[in-house]
C-alpha cells in the first residue's frame, strides 16, 4: 500500500469541505467520486473503506442538518407560544382593570 499523494489529500479536503452544506452533497458526491476512482486503482481495499466511511459521513451531515431544522422549529415555535401567553396575560389584565 503506497501513501497517498498530496494531491489526494487536497482532492480529499475539498470534498469533505463540501459536505458541510447540505445543499452542496451533489457536488462533493460527484467529487469523491472521481477521487475515489484514482485510489482504486492503487489500493482496492482501501477505496471500499473509504467509500464506507464516506457513506456515513454523509448520512451524519444530513442527519445534524434535520436535526438543527427541527430545533430552528422548536425555537420559534416555542418562541411564538410566548408571545402569544404574554398578550393573553396583557388582555387578561386589561379586562380585570375594566371590571
Amino acid at each position: 500500500m503506497t501513501i497517498p499523494s498530496n494531491n489526494w489529500v487536497e482532492q480529499l479536503q475539498t470534498c469533505l469541505e463540501l459536505t458541510k452544506g447540505v445543499e452542496t452533497h451533489t457536488e462533493a458526491n460527484q467529487r469523491f467520486d472521481e477521487f475515489l476512482t484514482g485510489i482504486k486503482a492503487e489500493s482496492p481495499q482501501m477505496a471500499e473503506l473509504l467509500n464506507l466511511i464516506w457513506q456515513d459521513l454523509i448520512a451524519a451531515r444530513r442527519s445534524a442538518s434535520f436535526w438543527e431544522q427541527m430545533s430552528d422549529v422548536e425555537k420559534e415555535m416555542a418562541s411564538n407560544m410566548m408571545e402569544t401567553m404574554t398578550q393573553l396575560r396583557q388582555n387578561q389584565l386589561r379586562l380585570i382593570q375594566e371590571m
